[in-house]
């Protein structure tokens, strides 16, 4: 039996690139969250030279440019960054299950990681309080998050 539980924040991803999409929508908001992405990768080896960032006008488009960018050989996995925040219609439901499933479709069509950094949230204070506030910088996690799974998927034999 093999078991693949690599220690946490110990990452193997010499010479691996990454792709980061981000939505100019709430775009102060989104630009904090990829401060920290970048802030986390940097932290962890890998720098500019082996990131490629690419804008988007929201979150709703986040999956075809995760999808088109994701199908590069040289991309290890694509991080994606935006913030839905809830309005007075029905509209915020849509793009943030949307904005998801389609992220999550993106990944296993590529069968490499594409992750979620899409803050939904209800209010402004509740966004804030994830892009480097009381609750921490999800871009981060999602940048941490893809680091580990390219080490996951290395470890594995993917």
């Amino acid at each position: 039996m093999a078991i693949y539980d690599l220690p946490e924040g110990q990452f193997d991803v010499a010479g691996a690139r990454f792709g980061i999409i981000a939505a100019r929508f709430n775009h102060a908001v989104v630009e904090r969250l990829l401060a920290g992405a970048l802030a986390a990768f940097a932290r962890h080896g890998v720098g500019a030279q082996s990131l490629d960032i690419v804008r988007v006008p929201g979150a709703f488009e986040l999956p075809l440019a995760a999808m088109i960018l994701g199908r590069r050989d040289d991309l290890a996995a694509v991080v994606t960054l935006g913030c839905v925040i809830r309005g007075g219609t029905p509209h915020f439901e849509y793009v943030c299950a949307e904005s998801a499933r389609g992220v999550g479709a993106a990944a296993l069509a590529l069968d490499k990681p594409v992750i979620f950094g899409v803050l939904t949230t209800d209010d402004q204070a509740q966004a804030d309080a994830r892009a480097g506030g009381a609750h921490g910088n999800k871009g981060e996690e999602a940048a941490l998050a893809a680091l580990e799974m390219v080490s996951v998927l290395r470890a594995v034999g993917s």
